[in-house]
């Protein structure tokens, strides 16, 4: 069956940096877009970044551009988020997505002095 499993949360003082993980299995992992999705207390979940199955093209919204960093590697079928520069307002559970439809168990990031 469909697993992701992330891993790489915790608490980071603001300006701090992380690398969240999500090793992917039970599918062709190189055949599929990956995404990172958060969400904030009391607040939607909202789309962070994406990789196309390839690993060539990325995507990321306004409010992560420029800190955070999307990549994948197709040998050890796992994605990952680098976040740095990271802001108060990053704090949020942080949720892998596989766009053959199923999400992971999600990782809590907290930004906090």
């Amino acid at each position: 069956q469909v697993q992701l499993v992330e891993s790489g949360g915790g608490l980071v003082q603001p300006g701090g940096s992380l690398r969240l993980s999500c090793a992917a299995s039970g599918f062709t992992f190189s055949s599929y877009a990956m995404s990172w999705y958060r969400q904030a207390p009391g607040k939607e979940r909202e789309l962070v970044a994406v990789i196309t199955s390839g690993g060539r093209s990325t995507n990321y919204a306004d409010s992560v551009k420029g800190r955070f960093t999307i990549s994948r590697d197709k040998a050890k079928n796992t994605v990952y988020l680098q976040m740095n520069s990271l802001k108060p307002e990053d704090t949020a559970v942080y949720y892998c997505y596989a766009w053959i439809g199923y999400w992971g168990q999600g990782t809590q990031v907290t930004v906090s002095s």
